[in-house]
């Protein structure tokens, strides 16, 4: 049986942690920002973990 290959897109966007949890960095920060506070601004700079009901298609994506 051949390798499964992994998503490229997928491989650039997501990072696996040690417990299997699914990290990535958040959108919405690269035009259009005089409209967005300063507080939503500074909240988005931080990476955040995908949602439970994403978790096994993403992971479906990264086989490796």
């Amino acid at each position: 049986m051949p390798k499964m290959k992994t998503n490229s897109s997928a491989k650039k966007r997501f990072k696996k942690n040690t417990n299997n949890k699914i990290k990535f960095t958040q959108g919405f920060r690269r035009h259009l920002l005089t409209k967005k506070t300063t507080k939503r601004k500074r909240a988005l700079r931080k990476a955040a973990f995908i949602h439970a009901a994403d978790h096994a298609r993403v992971l479906r994506l990264l086989p490796n």
